[in-house]
């Protein structure tokens, strides 16, 4: 994107809310520097625009860097008005939302600028779980530009415009000898495919801030709520005759998991979150009978949808999100289990597939569980099984609920039997496991349930646990594996 195309703060700030909503505190504070010619070159405001208004009716707080202001670099006066903001937002029960573009700490300030950014940073953990903090990246932010959004709930980047590093091209040179541009080190394509810092990818500021505005709607104001609820203008009882031809016979043809989630959701709509990250995994957010519910669903189409390093991270960030703000969780498991390899297990799939159960096992939100074709092993248990809490379980007619599939079980328990004695105990294997009657007859599935019939067994199993009570013993915090 040129940089030409860029919207100012102010503009930024309009297009976001809805219009004639926005009031501005703190417009005439200047900063107090007086070195390096600095008490000469005052402007109000000081380089940050930061106030409350509405989307959609409901009460958010802002604040914008303006680039076009010492290149929205952060003083110790605006970010005092920052962290005013951020307690206003706290106190209030209400959304915080950051349009970050700043250049990092202001120089000319040292100390008491860095002090600035310790205490937003401080404020960003203060309200974490209460009330959801979202951030938008609209330019270069480098240094503790990066760490604030980061301890915040979801990041949108801008395709070619953003930017995030904690070190620049030219300290990584110096250091490293590595030759990199800003867009390779931390654009946005690096943070939403790669590292996963980064939540939605938009192509300009203008989508971007629509994205919020949208994201917004799924959510509540603070953990003390539910997220709103929508007319219900989509049948309740909608057959989805397209399920029934979504799941292949064979199970080693991949199939497209959102062919599941879309038809389910009211008007065919999910709204996926960190589409470009982790594909084996597919998360987001989507509404039932007018209800916001969180998915988290294997995805067949990628990787077979094996549960990987990064698929776990992302899949545990999203539930403990929707767990924090009263957001009911539905996972849609098709997994043959965690992804073998040298790497995974070097790099911690133990310590982050732990992650994922701990997420589901701890979270106290109804809980339902759609098992459409393989659920084996651990990555069965860790995907929402009845016995780490799930509230409701159901089954397609091919759900396969074993420790593995068939192959591998037998070629482990007739190691040493013929290929034709093999292949009989395959047949007898699949008879027996590959199906979800063996784990239906034990409770561990609550129905086999038609494809068909998805949509009215999910408002239901909803509208059964809508008033679920659940408390975890008394602790300060859990200590989830990071």
């Amino acid at each position: 994107m040129e940089k030409q195309d860029k919207l100012t703060a102010r503009q930024r700030i309009e297009t976001l809310l809805d219009t004639g909503t926005f009031v501005e505190t703190d417009k005439h504070v200047v900063h107090r520097c007086t070195d390096f010619g600095m008490e000469k070159k005052h402007i109000e405001g000081d380089g940050v625009i930061a106030g409350y208004g509405k989307i959609d009716g409901r009460l958010v707080f802002v604040y914008a860097f303006d680039f076009a202001v010492f290149g929205g670099s952060l003083s110790a006066a605006n970010a005092q008005k920052i962290e005013k903001i951020q307690k206003l937002a706290l106190k209030n029960g209400a959304p915080i939302i950051s349009l970050n573009d700043s250049g990092g700490a202001r120089i000319q300030e040292g100390v008491e600028s860095l002090t600035g950014f310790a205490k937003i940073f401080y404020q960003n953990v203060m309200a974490s779980g209460v009330i959801p903090q979202i951030s938008a990246i609209m330019g270069a932010c480098a240094g503790g530009s990066c760490y604030s959004p980061a301890l915040t709930d979801f990041i949108l980047m801008v395709k070619g415009q953003s930017q995030m590093f904690v070190t620049g091209p030219d300290v990584v040179r110096a250091v490293t000898n590595e030759d990199v541009d800003k867009e390779t080190l931390g654009g946005a394509a690096a943070h939403c495919s790669v590292s996963g810092v980064s939540h939605f990818l938009t192509a300009n500021d203008e989508e971007m801030l629509m994205t919020i505005r949208e994201l917004v709607g799924f959510i509540p104001s603070n953990n003390m709520e539910d997220s709103p609820v929508h007319p219900i203008t989509d049948e309740v009882g909608r057959v989805c005759h397209e399920l029934d031809n979504v799941v292949p016979q064979d199970t080693n043809i991949p199939y497209d998991i959102r062919d599941i989630i879309d038809p389910v959701c009211d008007q065919q709509y999910f709204f996926e979150v960190m589409a470009e990250f982790a594909k084996n995994i597919v998360v987001g957010f989507g509404r039932l009978a007018g209800r916001t519910v969180g998915f988290v669903a294997n995805q067949p189409n990628f990787l077979a949808g094996a549960l990987d390093i990064d698929a776990s991270d992302k899949a545990a960030r999203f539930i403990r999100f929707c767990d924090c703000f009263n957001i009911p969780l539905i996972a849609i498991e098709d997994v043959p289990g965690f992804l073998p390899g040298v790497n995974q297990e070097h790099n911690g799939i133990i310590r982050h597939g732990a992650k994922v159960v701990y997420a589901f096992a701890e979270a106290t939100v109804p809980k339902i569980t759609l098992i459409t074709r393989k659920a084996y092993g651990g990555a069965y248990i860790v995907m929402n099984s009845k016995c780490i809490g799930a509230d409701v379980n159901l089954a397609y007619p091919t759900a396969e609920i074993a420790v593995m599939g068939a192959e591998g079980a037998c070629n482990i328990l007739y190691r040493k039997a013929s290929e034709e004695q093999r292949a009989e105990a395959v047949k007898e294997y699949r008879e027996k496991f590959a199906n979800p009657m063996p784990a239906a007859r034990l409770g561990y599935i609550d129905d086999i349930i038609q494809p068909c019939d998805t949509r009215i067994h999910l408002i239901r199993a909803l509208e059964m646990t809508r008033n679920k009570s659940e408390n975890n013993p008394p602790k300060k915090h859990g200590n989830i594996p990071l």
